[in-house]
């Protein structure tokens, strides 16, 4: 089956390996999302990842982040913003705060795939893909 919203799917797994207690999640690669498991890894939202090229596209592995003591998962929430039937764009003057600077929002710009932080320091807006925290 293809799919229509790759973001969406890849977003998908995470949260469906997390609510699973899963320690890793294998997600079909591609460039985009590739960056935004880059930026998950440096926030401390995943432990680790690992890119595997088999075949034409490859895979990401995605080894999930837990508190040791509490179980809970360094991922409280992934929330899709921008839609293939509804893209969201942002300028720099009003790029989103997600829970007022706590957690970050990924955006797909002109200048890469970044955090809203690191967008507003370059001065640039674009397509808001998702929010976690």
């Amino acid at each position: 089956m293809a799919v229509t919203d790759p973001v969406a799917d890849y977003l998908t797994r995470v949260r469906n390996g997390i609510s699973a207690n899963h320690r890793v999640v294998e997600i079909p690669a591609s460039n985009l999302k590739r960056e935004i498991t880059k930026i998950l890894f440096e926030k401390g939202y995943i432990l680790n990842y690992k890119f595997e090229d088999q075949g034409h596209q490859g895979t990401i592995k995605i080894a999930l982040k837990y508190d040791p003591v509490t179980k809970h998962a360094a991922i409280r929430k992934l929330k899709r913003v921008s839609r293939p039937g509804l893209r969201k764009y942002a300028d720099s003057s009003s790029l989103p705060r997600v829970l007022n600077g706590l957690g970050i929002a990924i955006l797909s710009t002109s200048k890469g795939v970044m955090t809203d932080k690191e967008a507003r320091k370059e001065n640039v807006g674009g397509e808001v893909l998702c929010y976690v925290y």
